[in-house]
């Protein structure tokens, strides 16, 4: 078969691309390296939708930060992803970086941000009693958010899939040829995908995506930043998610709720030496205890309950990259798509989908698309009754499997049925929170790995937590 359109990359750039493109009579496929979508910057960021004031005037970022923004709440919306319009705030100290907010505030007047306001250090905590009281002016920007940044990749792909996309897991591009007009796209074990254009969304390796195809004129730096998240009794700290004033090296070190009632502070930022850097290291660690806690000196980092490192893709021009190729006719670049990257993704995909139109790609609107998904999270926010009748009709939703966020076994199996499935621990982790909470997963872990047994056929030693070499036993005693 060939496709009309396929895409490297199952992040969350390569999901609402995909889900952009199902809305049209086209063919469609995702190539996914990893065993599951969300794997990259995807499931470890900050998770939040940024009003549009930082990018500079002018560029592709600031552009599609700003018009993204209600794009990605209107998606949401559909998809039954939680999000939360709490707002944000830049906290400047002293009379230095007070000139650099105002320098902010004037910036996103230009790149077209509403309702900003500029607030005193007392104003700001009137609004917010545990900022520090060393913070002398405050940038409030209501249109910002905090959305959960894999449940929104999981739900974005499982409705193209739903509307006919197919997604190709553990498939690692090794080689691309075009012959013919048409792209032939080979894994590391010789599978090839044929497609008539090419979409590069490959995050971190996109640049080696392109030097495939003889097109790499940019180079990706990965630049991994350290995160801590906090127990659900910390959640309530702050209500908006509070930033330092941005340096060269990104938008700093922030604390925030999150959508599921935790604290979330971070991240550092350092050049990584692999593009795989995941380790958290003693000197992130206190950097992100100390900065954070100069915005919000009374967070109780003895409530941290996990710690976790992302690594994001940019480049030296410090913008997005989004074109067809100036060599090779069909083949589009989505690349260094870093911070705004998730507020931004649901304009990228349409700003994409224009590309390929002026590309040569027709595009026939399906008149049977359907861009809703049933909500996952539906049966925890039933009422005590309408749970009872539910479980009468579903017994499996009155086992409890995971204590501590309360997840049931019938949430569980329907993760691992709805597209994308779940295939391994982590990939039920984030569809349903199993192993989130305070034991992160000591309990419920062997109940999980029993599911996915029962449910795939896969035997209990081949059972992995994320994929690959990752696997949880060794044997049968």
């Amino acid at each position: 078969m060939i496709y009309d359109i396929a895409i490297v990359g199952g992040g969350v750039t390569g999901a609402m691309l995909a889900r952009e493109l199902s809305r049209y009579e086209l063919s469609v496929c995702v190539l996914e390296k990893e065993s599951d979508v969300a794997m990259g910057a995807s499931k470890a960021n900050s998770g939040i939708v940024h009003g549009g004031f930082d990018p500079e005037p002018d560029t592709l970022k600031a552009e599609l930060n700003v018009k993204g923004v209600k794009l990605l709440y209107e998606a949401a919306d559909m998809l039954n992803v939680p999000y939360i319009n709490n707002g944000s705030m830049v906290c400047a100290f002293g009379s230095e970086q007070e000139a650099a907010v105002e320098e902010l505030y004037e910036r996103g007047i230009v790149n077209g941000v509403d309702e900003m306001r500029l607030l005193s250090g007392d104003e700001a905590r009137e609004i917010e009693p545990f900022l520090s009281e060393k913070i002398t002016k405050v940038l409030l920007v209501p249109t910002a958010g905090i959305i959960c940044p894999y449940e929104l990749t999981v739900a974005a792909l499982g409705n193209a899939m739903d509307n006919g996309v197919v997604l190709e897991r553990d498939f690692e591009v090794a080689a691309i040829e075009k012959i013919d007009g048409v792209f032939n796209v080979t894994d590391s074990v010789g599978k090839v995908i044929k497609a008539k254009y090419l979409i590069n969304s490959a995050g971190c390796y996109a640049d080696k995506i392109a030097e495939m195809i003889d097109d790499k004129f940019y180079d990706i730096i990965a630049r991994p930043g350290e995160y801590l998240l906090l127990d659900k009794a910390e959640g309530g700290r702050v209500s908006h998610t509070i930033f330092q004033v941005p340096s060269s090296e990104g938008k700093g070190i922030l604390v925030s709720p999150t959508v599921d009632g935790n604290l979330l502070t971070g991240p550092t930022a350092r050049v990584a030496e692999s593009r795989d850097s995941k380790e958290i290291t003693p000197e992130g660690v206190k950097t992100v205890i100390n900065l954070a806690s100069k915005s919000v000196p009374s967070v109780q980092f003895s409530r941290v309950i996990t710690s976790f490192t992302g690594v994001r893709s940019s480049t030296k021009t410090g913008d997005f990259i989004i074109e067809e190729s100036k060599k090779t006719a069909g083949f589009i670049h989505v690349s260094a798509i870093d911070s705004p990257g998730l507020s931004s993704c649901v304009a990228i995909a349409k700003y994409t989908v224009d590309i390929l139109k002026n590309a040569g790609v027709t595009l026939t609107e399906k008149q049977n698309w359907d861009g809703c998904r049933a909500d996952p999270h539906a049966f925890r926010k039933m009422s005590d009754e309408q749970k009872d009748a539910f479980i009468k009709r579903n017994p499996s939703y009155g086992k409890v499997v995971c204590r501590c966020e309360t997840v049931s076994e019938g949430e569980i199996i329907d993760a691992i049925r709805r597209n994308p499935g779940a295939r391994d621990v982590d990939g039920v982790k984030r569809r349903t929170r199993s192993g989130m909470g305070r034991c992160q997963g000591g309990f419920c872990m062997p109940y999980v790995m029993k599911l996915i047994s029962q449910e795939t056929g896969t035997p209990y030693e081949e059972i992995t937590k994320k994929g690959k070499d990752s696997k949880l036993l060794i044997g049968r005693i």
